[in-house]
């Protein structure tokens, strides 16, 4: 399982190297589900100008998309959710980790932690199914398995060398 795990980070590597070619956050993931990449996500903030288009929304919304034209009920989509694991290059922020945990997403891998605005422990931990319930109190407990430190060097260095020529995007 680990050389699989290995082999789906890369995956999410090579979105987030797509993502610092469009001069974009080198973030980048891809959503398994039965063994088998189901979705991929890349930052696109600057390109759509929407701050909310993190690589974990792109991916989602693709599935979503997908699950739709296919005609799958909620019911359905909730399942395939919960049967999902997302690998993405940097733990996925207070939004993302929401996001996933409203979805019921059964498990996440990450790289390097987001010190700054990380929902899966470095800021809160919205992975932790203990947390109060968003909506009401028919809201079932959301939670989701979350490991951290996976290939965390190579998703350092990308942003290292983003960074290092300075973030083009950037108000000065």
């Amino acid at each position: 399982m680990e050389s699989d795990n290995l082999a789906y980070m890369e995956l999410a590597i090579h979105q987030a190297k797509l993502a610092s070619e469009s001069l974009e956050v080198p973030v980048g993931c891809v959503i398994i589900k039965d063994g088998e990449v189901i979705a991929s996500g890349r930052n696109r903030t600057t390109e759509t100008r929407n701050a909310t288009r993190h690589a974990e929304m792109e991916a989602i919304d693709n599935l979503l998309e997908m699950w739709q034209r296919d005609g799958l009920s909620k019911a359905v989509v909730a399942k395939n959710f919960s049967q999902c694991i997302l690998y993405v290059t940097c733990e996925p922020c207070i939004m993302c980790a929401a996001a996933l945990s409203f979805l019921g997403i059964k498990e996440v891998y990450y790289g390097c932690a987001n010190e700054k605005f990380g929902g899966c422990g470095s800021i809160l931990s919205l992975h932790s199914s203990c947390s109060e319930p968003f909506i009401s109190d028919k809201v079932p407990e959301r939670g989701f398995k979350c490991t951290g430190g996976l290939m965390a060097s190579e998703a350092i260095s990308l942003f290292r060398s983003f960074y290092e020529q300075g973030n083009p995007n950037e108000v000065s």
